[in-house]
């Protein structure tokens, strides 16, 4: 997400003598010069956490100045002389709070979290100050209600229509009592974000299982490897840790015999920020809900849904969960079928048992082995992270023709890897750096984002550079980083995202955002191509023996792929729910987050207890700190059109069509948000997108056959809405 901008002309002048002093003791900040480094890559060897107050403070400074100058200016208000202007404004202060936003995530260390609480208020404040600039409105605002007449190209309209919109969204209709309260209100939202997330970070880092040799039983000699070397990092040779992040975490879960271990270590990560202790967020998720309601109620809508979703393709609360609705029934009977097949297999090794969420994933796999002949241990030598990498390379060769070269260039961490993209006539695209691992100060998950976006200076095209950041299985002595399905699959799917940047060509730099129900469309649809045996013959290759992986396992993945889809859509959608729940209420009451969310999914929908959400409210980073709040769904919406969009290549008959590439490049890819997403996705598909090919994706194609298109998706009944719960 894009980092908020902000600060007040006159905290910058109260501050100098504070940016000088900061400035003699790093040396010259880089912010103030212009760089020499290849690519226009940020010089990251030279810049340290003490430059970006004092660039915040300049660029924040100037951004006033240009936004006063439109204010002042006595000419006619016109697209050029104040949205244009309005659009050219505050780029130095969007660089450096893009460049801080991103390593607030890969390297948050002691000093940049206390950075953070100082400058997100301020950031925050400065938004603020231009959103409600009366002076500034009324003049977008004369420009917005001469449109009809002004003779305006399609861009230049939508850029037009988008920055009233944005105007009108941050509170620029309201008085001057509600416009204060607003100030107040996202001041304390900022400072909340940062908290949770940095109370999550505390929790992610403040835990290890240690274990001996005699306390491994059933893991495999690679998850042993991992655990030794991650404790010998830790100065507990001859031991064997297990963490929270997930390339320790799921092994464990899924090979460990020890169920008392396996219970210890889930339970742990289930409780994260939940323990009644200083990093305990269910007060913050409170003040989360009674801030976002209000402001929502000053905007004038019903619930921080209703205002978020208004803005999104979905454009309704209702249109979302007839989604997740549709879905999660089908889903969660799937569900049950899977668990009651796993229940034959618990009720041997444990007669006196009861089946628990821990005992998912190792009973899982053991039906897979059953089954289908297949042991995920057995694929990993297939997939090392070389080989993965490469693989998404030849796919975006021959898909766009683009090509990706090694460079030397400066790294925000050791471990940073870049290259410079060519184009297929072998002119520059842009910069991509890859950051794999996890490390203390680093979030979890995996994501991608932008340290320069993609704009035009000048007439020129500025190329963006992007980074991609995981928390992938490490290397093991000798042994290469070998990665599991899923940490394949989500390499695929942040290389969408960066393809996305990438291939951006937008003349505005308002029109570079598209929906959050569309941005992830271009990742997802890269997963398509992950495992078809077209893709696996070109990069799933042995790391020992270099033999390509052979037909008979292609064809165990093939057979296996609709395996535990019941327990995965569960999951995520129950995730979905939770989010759009707690973000429906409509009048704030103090609850219990544990409580509302035990009532939602459980009482509410059935959710059986031997599945979690997939994520649970006090570790829930996506809504409360990530930029994601009333939009988990995104990621369902966004299948629906994936899926759909990659038909357009089966039904070719070549799923590397240059054309059809070339279409979702031209059409999607290239155009940001110079359009609405749904008739960006039209051009391409030339109709609505169908949703039978996501269900039968996932396996859950049933009759009555559901509405074909999300366009068509009927309103959820009212009984369906969780208004009634909004108290517990």
């Amino acid at each position: 997400m894009k980092p908020i901008l902000g600060l007040f002309a006159t905290l910058f002048l109260a501050m100098t003598s504070v940016s000088c002093q900061s400035e003699k003791t790093v040396g010259a900040n880089p912010f103030f010069e212009a760089w020499d480094t290849p690519f226009g890559v940020p010089p990251f060897d030279r810049i340290r956490p003490a430059h970006f107050l004092p660039a915040l403070e300049r660029g924040m400074s100037l951004h006033d100045a240009e936004i006063d100058a439109i204010t002042s200016n006595n000419d006619e208000p016109t697209f050029e002389n104040v949205i244009l202007a309005y659009d050219n404004s505050g780029g130095m202060l969007d660089q450096v709070a893009l460049i801080f936003g991103m390593l607030c995530e890969a390297e948050n260390t002691p000093e940049m979290q206390a950075l953070q609480e100082e400058v997100m208020p301020l950031l925050a404040a400065h938004s603020d100050k231009i959103r409600l600039n009366e002076r500034l409105f009324e003049k977008v605002r004369a420009v917005y209600d001469r449109r009809e007449t002004l003779e305006l190209d399609a861009e230049q309209l939508r850029l037009l229509e988008k920055t009233y919109r944005s105007f009108v969204r941050a509170g620029a209709l309201l008085d001057a009592e509600q416009k204060a309260r607003l100030k107040e209100i996202n001041e304390e939202l900022s400072l909340a974000a940062v908290k949770f997330g940095q109370n999550l970070l505390a929790e992610n880092s403040g835990y290890v299982m240690l274990l001996e040799s005699d306390q491994l039983d059933g893991l495999p000699v690679n998850v042993r490897d991992l655990a030794a070397e991650t404790a010998r990092q830790m100065g507990k040779k001859g031991k064997y840790a297990f963490t929270l992040q997930k390339p320790s975490l799921i092994p464990f879960l899924t090979y460990s015999s020890d169920r008392k271990l396996r219970e210890e270590l889930y339970t742990a990560y289930l409780n994260r920020c939940n323990r009644g202790d200083e990093h305990d967020n269910k007060q913050l998720i409170n003040d989360f809900i009674r801030l976002r309601t209000e402001k929502a109620h000053l905007l004038g809508y019903p619930s921080y849904a209703a205002y978020v979703i208004d803005d999104e393709m979905a454009r309704t609360p209702e249109a979302v969960y007839a989604l997740l609705e549709e879905i999660w029934a089908p889903a969660l009977e799937s569900a049950r079928k899977e668990l009651a097949e796993m229940q034959e297999l618990f009720a041997r090794d444990v007669p006196d048992g009861e089946f628990a969420s821990w005992d998912w994933w190792y009973y899982a796999e053991k039906i897979r082995k059953q089954k289908y002949a297949l042991d995920e241990d057995m694929l990993r030598p297939y997939f090392s992270l070389e080989n993965v990498q490469s693989g998404i390379f030849y796919l975006a060769n021959r898909l766009y023709g683009i090509t990706f070269q090694p460079i030397q260039v400066p790294v925000y961490h050791p471990e940073a890897l870049a290259y410079e993209v060519l184009d297929a006539d072998q002119s520059h695209l842009g910069v991509l750096y890859f950051d794999f691992f996890p490390r203390d100060g680093k979030g979890q998950g995996a994501w991608c984002g932008n340290y320069v976006e993609q704009t035009y200076r000048d007439g020129r095209r500025v190329a963006p550079v992007v980074s991609i950041v995981c928390n992938f299985t490490r290397p093991a002595g000798n042994t290469p980083a070998l990665l599991t399905l899923d940490e394949a699959e989500t390499l695929f799917h942040e290389f969408g995202h960066a393809l996305h940047f990438l291939f951006h060509d937008v003349k505005y730099r308002g029109l570079t955002e598209v929906e959050g129900d569309f941005v992830e469309l271009p990742s997802q649809i890269m997963e398509n191509w992950a495992f078809t045996p077209e893709m696996l013959r070109q990069y799933a290759v042995h790391y020992r023996s270099g033999d390509v992986i052979p037909q008979h396992l292609i064809d165990k993945m093939r057979r296996s792929e609709l395996f535990n889809q019941g327990f995965m859509t569960t999951e995520l959608i129950a995730a979905s729910l939770s989010d759009m729940d707690i973000h429906s209420i409509s009048e704030y009451t103090p609850f219990d987050p544990m409580a509302f969310e035990h009532e939602a999914l459980a009482v509410k929908r059935g959710l059986i207890p031997q599945i979690e959400p997939r994520y649970r409210y006090p570790y829930f980073s996506h809504i409360f700190d990530g930029g994601y709040s009333a939009g988990y769904y995104f990621y369902t919406w966004a299948e629906v059109l994936d899926k759909d969009a990659f038909e357009a290549f089966r039904e070719s008959g070549d799923l590397f069509n240059k054309q059809i590439a070339d279409d979702f490049r031209r059409k999607i890819l290239a155009r940001g948000g110079s359009e609405d997403g749904m008739t960006m996705y039209r051009a391409f598909r030339g109709k609505e997108p169908d949703k039978r090919a996501m269900l039968r994706g996932r396996g859950l194609w049933s009759d009555p056959e559901p509405a074909d298109s999300l366009a068509a998706a009927p309103a959820s009944p009212e009984g369906s809405r969780p208004g009634a719960v909004s108290g517990n």
